[in-house]
């Protein structure tokens, strides 16, 4: 096979991309893949490093603020739409795949325009604003949570997200590895990989509220606020970290997450069967993250706590109650499997097939 993946601005659309690439890799070893992203964020520099052929294009998302400045955007958006087709008339790909990303909408539509195969993958509950445009062109549409299936019309497919399968062979790491006791129960705290500036001093204030707690506690700061953290007196049963390179790892050997709702946290929770208290931002576009917590509390498998509403009382009396009702926590443990979709990566794959035939 010969593939284009396109996908860019964050890891949410980026490790999703890179699953789907290592799938059709283990299935197809002789496929030829070029990875087309942004010329100016993280996949330019985390693409190449995996030894995938990769080409940047000059691309913007639109300005909600500033609706002059979309004159800029429109510009970009129809150079990178002519670029693509000349990759495309270049690379003669079997298909091409959008996993998510401003940079999707180019691609893909040069791609339909030349009668190319189009795949497209939707990580969140409520479809972004590329892959809402490029709903229309698409052969097949793949979604990650059940109720996105109707958002889409055409041939719209619920696969799961295709992180999830990876995580699944992910070996656990134990918490005494952190210098946790092994046989106390494990809370992990974190909002989103970088830190959250609206939730740290949250959290400082409900740090004390752990202390003669029987669980343990492991905040992940985010590398640029842990130093916020240096003054505050922390009790021996939790622990500041700023970030954890084996996270999935440990996140094996957790009890309960406390975190945000994005797609790639919404994958690992329901691939490992991890109960969880969310905590959508609401600084995200469509509210997504809500409605990505909302499919899981409706299915029993999570707790919902608003940002507004996070507080040392509120969370506090959220992780007693689960980790004191053990019918409770199971149901959710549960819950939260039934949603994890374990061959999610293989099911797209079998749908690139479908398509190419």
């Amino acid at each position: 096979m010969r593939i284009i993946v396109v996908a860019g601005g964050t890891g949410g659309h980026i490790f999703p991309a890179v699953a789907i690439i290592n799938k059709i890799k283990e299935k197809e070893k002789d496929s030829e893949i070029l990875y087309i992203g942004t010329t100016d964020r993280m996949e330019k520099d985390i693409i190449p490093k995996m030894g995938i052929n990769f080409i940047g294009l000059e691309m913007s998302g639109l300005n909600r603020k500033n609706l002059f400045k979309n004159f800029s955007v429109c510009k970009k958006f129809i150079n990178a739409i002519n670029k693509s087709k000349e990759i495309i008339k270049e690379f003669k790909p079997d298909i091409v795949i959008g996993v998510g990303g401003y940079i999707t909408a180019p691609v893909l539509y040069a791609a339909h325009s030349l009668k190319i195969k189009v795949l497209i993958h939707e990580q969140n509950s409520i479809p972004g604003l590329s892959n809402k445009f490029l709903g229309s062109f698409a052969n097949t549409i793949c979604v990650s949570l059940p109720g996105s299936v109707k958002l889409f019309d055409g041939n719209v497919v619920y696969t799961g997200n295709p992180r999830s399968e990876e995580i699944v062979e992910v070996k656990k790491v134990s918490k005494t590895t952190l210098g946790l006791v092994k046989d106390k129960k494990l809370v992990v705290m974190v909002m989103g990989s970088l830190g959250s500036v609206t939730m740290t001093k949250k959290i400082q204030e409900m740090i004390g509220g752990f202390k003669g707690k029987d669980y343990q506690v492991v905040i992940v700061t985010g590398k640029g606020y842990y130093d916020d953290y240096k003054d505050i007196e922390v009790p021996d049963n939790v622990k500041l970290v700023p970030f954890l390179d084996n996270f999935i790892n440990i996140l094996k050997d957790t009890d309960l997450i406390i975190s945000r709702a994005g797609a790639s946290t919404i994958a690992e929770i329901t691939a490992i069967g991890l109960p969880a208290i969310l905590v959508p931002s609401p600084y995200v576009t469509h509210n997504h993250q809500y409605m990505n917590a909302k499919e899981l509390e409706d299915a029993g498998a999570c707790t919902i706590v608003t940002e507004e509403d996070f507080s040392k009382d509120t969370i506090i009396k959220e992780i007693d109650n689960l980790l004191d009702n053990s019918d409770k926590y199971d149901k959710m443990r549960e819950s939260s499997k039934k949603l994890g979709v374990l061959d999610s990566a293989t099911r797209i794959y079998e749908e690139i097939r479908k398509l190419i035939g």
